[in-house]
C-alpha cells in the first residue's frame, strides 16, 4: 500500500498547520512536556532517591543535579536486570546503544512513547518537505536510509542496538515495500560488503529520498558510480530529490556531495539517542526548528561556564542568541537533567531555531584556545569557498612541538580535489582560525604556539584509520577535534 498524493497533500497541509501552532507555544509546549516527565517519574526509584515530590521547576532544579552516564549507570543496570518503575513508569523496549568517552558503550533507555516520537519526528518532516514543494506523488519511489545495524543484543534483559537500526525496524506499514535496503543487507556486519550489497540492490530503482551521515553516503556514492560507469548518481537516479542529513555538519561535505550527485534539495536533521531534538523545517533556512513538544524538556549551560565547572542550568524561555550552550534534557523515556555533551547555538527565539555547534567533550585546548568544532567547520568552509578544494575528511591534532619546533595545531585534511595553491590555502586557514576564535589569535600573535600545520592526507586514509579502531561504516563518525595525536599520529605514518 502507497499513500495516495491526494492524501499526502492533506496530510501536508494539515502538518503545516500544527507546525506553526507549536512554533507558537514552544513555551507551553515544553512545560507541558516538563509535568509528563514528572508525573511518569512519580513513585520510581529516581524519584524517591532525589526525594523529588512536587511539580515544580525550581524544587527539580534544587533536587536533581546535572547526570553524566556515569551517575546514570547504577539505574540502567537495575532496567537492564528487568526491574519496574526505575527511571520513570514507563519500562523501555530498547536500549538505544552510543558511544561514550569514558564509559564505553552507553545504554540509553527508549520506551514506546519515546520511540513514536522519533518516527514521528521523521514523518512530519517529510511532510513539510512535500508541502514545500508541491511534491506529493511517491507512487512507486524508494527511499534509502543508510544507517547501522538493526541486529538487536541484549544487555541482559533488554534488547538494544543503535538508534538507526531500531527505528529500521518499526517503519510505517505503508512504506516498508519502498524502503531500501532490505533487510537481510542491512545485518551484513562487513562495511565493504554491506556497500556493495547496497548497491546492488538500489541500481535500478526509483530512487527519491536518500538518508545517511554524509561521509558514508558519498562512499556508497563513489561504490554506485564506479559499478554503473556513471558520472553523477542523478544519472543513475533520475528522480532523486532529497538528502536527508545529520550526525555532523554537511558544509565541509556538500561540495563534494554535489559533485558526485547533482543538485538536489537537501534537509538537515538532528536525532539522537536521548530524543530527536530537531530538523531543517524550510528548505531555504538551513537552522534547525527545536521540536519542543516531542517528549524532551531541554536545559542549557552555556558553554564558557561548563568549562569553568559553572553547572548552572536554564530553561528555554531564558536562552539567547548567539551563545553555545551544553544541551541537557529530561525526557519521557526516564532521562533526568541529562548532559547530551552536544553544545548548540540558537539563531532565533521566535520561533527557536538553532545550529549545532559541536560536543562540549570534542575540542581543542592543548595550549588553553579552547576551539570548538563550529569553528573549525566555518574556517575550513571559508577556505574552501575562497580558494577551492573538495573535503572527504579532516581532522585537528594538537601538536606538542619539540626543542626545534613550536607547539601549533596540525590539520590533516583528505581532499578528493586539492585546491592548486595548498600553501595559500593553509595561510589563509590560518587566518580564518583567528578571526573564529581570540583565544587562538592571541596565542599566535604573542609566540605561544605557531602557525597551523596543514597535511594532506592520501585517499583512503580516514576510512583506513576507523577500520583500525573497529568503527568503520555506518553511523560512526571520526572526531573533528581532540586534545591528543592519535588521530593524527596515525595519519601521518601511514597516509600522509
Amino acid at each position: 500500500m502507497v499513500l495516495s498524493k491526494y492524501i499526502l497533500k492533506f496530510l501536508a497541509k494539515r502538518q503545516h498547520k500544527l507546525s506553526q501552532l507549536s512554533e507558537k507555544n514552544s513555551i507551553t509546549n515544553q512545560w507541558k512536556v516538563f509535568k509528563k516527565i514528572i508525573k511518569l517519574g512519580k513513585g520510581s526509584k529516581f524519584a524517591k532517591d532525589h526525594n523529588l515530590n512536587g511539580l515544580g521547576y525550581k524544587e527539580y532544579k534544587e533536587k536533581i543535579p546535572l547526570f553524566d552516564y556515569e551517575k546514570l549507570s547504577p539505574y540502567i543496570s537495575l532496567i537492564s536486570n528487568g526491574e519496574k518503575n526505575i527511571l520513570t513508569q514507563d519500562s523501555p523496549m530498547y536500549f538505544a546503544i552510543t558511544s561514550g568517552t569514558t564509559s564505553g558503550t552507553k545504554y540509553i533507555p527508549l520506551t514506546k512513547s519515546m520511540l513514536s516520537n522519533q518516527t514521528k519526528s521523521v514523518k512530519e518532516l517529510l511532510l513539510l518537505y512535500s508541502y514545500q514543494t508541491g511534491q506529493y506523488d511517491f507512487s512507486g519511489s524508494a527511499m534509502m536510509f543508510i544507517q547501522g545495524s538493526p541486529k538487536l543484543s541484549k544487555f541482559n534483559k533488554v534488547p538494544y542496538a543503535k538508534l538507526s537500526g531500531i527505528t529500521a525496524r518499526h517503519i510505517p506499514f505503508y512504506l516498508k515495500k519502498n524502503r531500501l535496503p532490505s533487510m537481510k543487507t542491512n545485518l551484513i556486519k562487513d562495511w565493504d560488503l554491506k556497500l556493495s550489497k547496497i548497491v546492488d540492490e538500489t541500481v535500478g530503482k526509483n530512487l527519491k529520498i536518500l538518508g545517511g551521515i554524509p561521509p558514508w553516503v558519498i562512499t556508497y556514492f563513489e561504490k554506485l558510480l564506479q559499478t554503473t560507469n556513471k558520472k553523477r548518481v542523478l544519472d543513475v537516479f533520475p528522480n532523486l530529490k532529497l538528502y536527508i542529513h545529520g550526525g555532523t555538519s554537511f558544509d565541509n561535505y556538500k561540495s563534494n556531495f554535489l559533485n558526485l550527485c547533482g543538485n538536489i534539495d537537501t534537509l538537515e536533521v538532528y536525532p539522537a539517542s536521548e530524543g530527536f531534538f530537531g530538523y531543517q523545517n524550510k528548505l531555504n533556512d538551513r537552522d534547525l526548528l527545536l521540536l519542543t513538544n516531542h517528549g524532551v524538556f531541554y536545559e542549557f549551560i552555556e558553554l564558557s561556564d561548563f568549562k569553568q565547572g559553572n553547572f548552572e542550568r536554564r530553561c528555554l524561555e531564558d536562552a539567547k542568541t548567539g551563545v553555545d550552550y551544553v544541551l541537557v534534557v529530561s525526557t519521557i523515556s526516564g532521562l533526568w537533567g541529562y548532559n547530551t555533551g552536544d553544545t548548540i547555538r540558537f539563531t532565533s527565539l521566535k520561533p527557536y531555531r538553532f545550529v549545532f555547534s559541536g560536543r562540549a567533550s570534542q575540542f581543542c585546548s592543548a595550549f588553553g584556545e579552547h576551539v570548538i568544532e563550529k569553528e573549525v567547520q566555518t574556517a575550513l568552509k571559508n577556505c574552501v569557498l575562497k580558494l577551492g578544494g573538495v573535503v572527504s575528511e579532516f581532522t585537528v591534532c594538537p601538536n606538542f612541538g619539540d626543542d626545534s619546533t613550536k607547539p601549533c595545531h596540525n590539520w590533516y585534511i583528505e581532499f578528493s580535489d586539492k585546491p592548486k595553491k595548498i600553501r595559500e590555502f593553509e595561510s589563509m586557514l590560518n587566518k580564518e582560525m583567528e578571526k573564529q576564535n581570540p583565544y587562538y589569535k592571541d596565542l599566535i600573535h604573542s609566540g605561544v604556539i605557531g602557525l597551523l600545520d596543514l597535511h594532506c592526507v592520501k585517499k583512503g586514509g580516514f576510512n583506513s584509520y576507523m577500520k583500525s579502531i573497529g568503527k568503520f561504516g555506518g553511523q560512526n563518525k571520526c572526531p573533528h577535534l581532540s586534545n591528543d595525536n592519535k588521530i593524527g599520529s596515525f595519519l601521518k605514518n601511514n597516509y600522509v
